[in-house]
């Protein structure tokens, strides 16, 4: 794959906006969530730091991501 200053760009923003959306998507998730408790009150849905980085195909190459759990 050709490695220019613009392609590195374009590669980056779009890890950038992977990433966003990947957050956005855990976000609803646990406000759609937020009413549930386990029986001693506490928040049955939270964030519990990343999975492994994972590379993720795109047309401008492998980018890598950080998925939340």
């Amino acid at each position: 794959m050709t490695s220019d200053p613009l392609t590195e760009l374009l590669r980056a923003g779009a890890q950038q906006l992977i990433c966003r959306a990947v957050e956005a998507e855990l976000q609803d998730l646990l406000v759609e969530h937020s009413e549930r408790r386990t029986m001693d009150g506490k928040a049955e849905m939270v964030r519990n730091g990343y999975l492994s980085e994972r590379e993720l195909p795109t047309g401008l190459g492998t980018v890598t991501v950080r998925i939340p759990k």
